[in-house]
């Protein structure tokens, strides 16, 4: 089979081929999957999954230092692309620190990996070891529900995490860009961010950013101005089509305590009724059932 025909079949043809060496049991002179090797950095393309957006230039700069002093302890892992060419899957930071510390090769775990499983793993390796702002890890997981095409609850499974966790991260991208930027600038914590979630209107969650960070408001100062903002009466809505027994009041009272939402309670004359508990996100509803469920057991 001649090369030409193997890249005019595309990438999986290049991945399988033995003219670009991936199946060779020949490692003399190139370098197969499944190796470890020095491999030149600029044969090397960065990776284009990348979740990482922010490499800070003092720490690159540190670690550079310790790879001239000590060269680099862990392989980065890198796909194999076609003859002597590469891009990079993990270990950004150590690609881009050898760059500044005049290396010419890095040692290289090589393997096969499609654009998918580059996105997955590039994302899983960062959180784990990078520590990623809560805004580029809600990027990184909308941008596997998308490319990779599953759901919030096959994304949960596939990297080990809750559900409820990844709903949390991908519904800061719907705040408003100053109050993305003060998270990922570490203006404000997680906490606030997500109770600023249930605020509808744009200004006033960027008039209770201005608050936080002026005033250096803790979450629970800041769930307090929301709730007092969302409920500024902080009474129980009851509508009835009949006068409500006190009984039914007081059982109002302590499921509007404990659910901390507001309810409203519809009772006929034959005593039937209907019970609404009102709720401000998805997150919000989730654990209202989470404590149904807990009480029911």
């Amino acid at each position: 089979m001649s090369k030409k025909r193997a890249l005019g079949r595309g990438l999986d043809a290049i991945l399988s081929s033995p003219d670009t060496d991936i199946t060779s049991s020949d490692i003399s002179g190139n370098y197969v999957v499944g190796a470890v090797a020095e491999i030149e950095l600029e044969k090397i393309e960065a990776n284009p999954f990348q979740p990482r957006s922010d490499f800070e230039e003092e720490s690159l700069e540190e670690l550079a230092l310790s790879i001239r002093k000590q060269g680099i302890i862990q392989p980065v892992t890198v796909r194999k692309l076609g003859f002597d060419k590469y891009q990079l899957i993990s270990g950004e930071r150590r690609y881009r620190a050898s760059k500044m510390a005049g290396q010419k090769t890095i040692p290289a775990y090589i393997r096969v990996a499609n654009d998918e499983q580059m996105l997955e793993m590039a994302l899983v390796e960062n959180i784990q070891r990078e520590n990623l702002n809560a805004i580029e890890i809600g990027i990184s997981y909308q941008r596997l529900i998308d490319e990779c095409k599953i759901t919030q609850e096959q994304l949960s499974k596939r990297i080990g995490k809750n559900r409820s966790t990844i709903t949390n991260y991908i519904r800061l991208l719907k705040l408003p860009a100053e109050v993305q930027i003060a998270l990922s600038s570490n203006q404000i914590t997680m906490g606030h961010a997500r109770t600023l979630i249930n605020v509808e209107n744009t200004s006033t969650q960027l008039r209770i950013l201005a608050k936080i960070i002026e005033n250096n408001l803790s979450v629970r100062e800041v769930e307090k101005l929301v709730k007092d903002l969302l409920n500024p009466l902080g009474k129980i809505s009851v509508v009835t089509t009949t006068e409500m027994p006190e009984y039914a009041k007081e059982y109002m009272t302590r499921i509007s305590k404990a659910l901390n939402s507001n309810v409203q309670v519809k009772i006929n004359k034959d005593g039937k009724g209907k019970l609404l508990i009102d709720f401000s996100s998805e997150e919000a509803l989730h654990n209202i059932m989470l404590f149904m469920e807990k009480n029911n057991a």
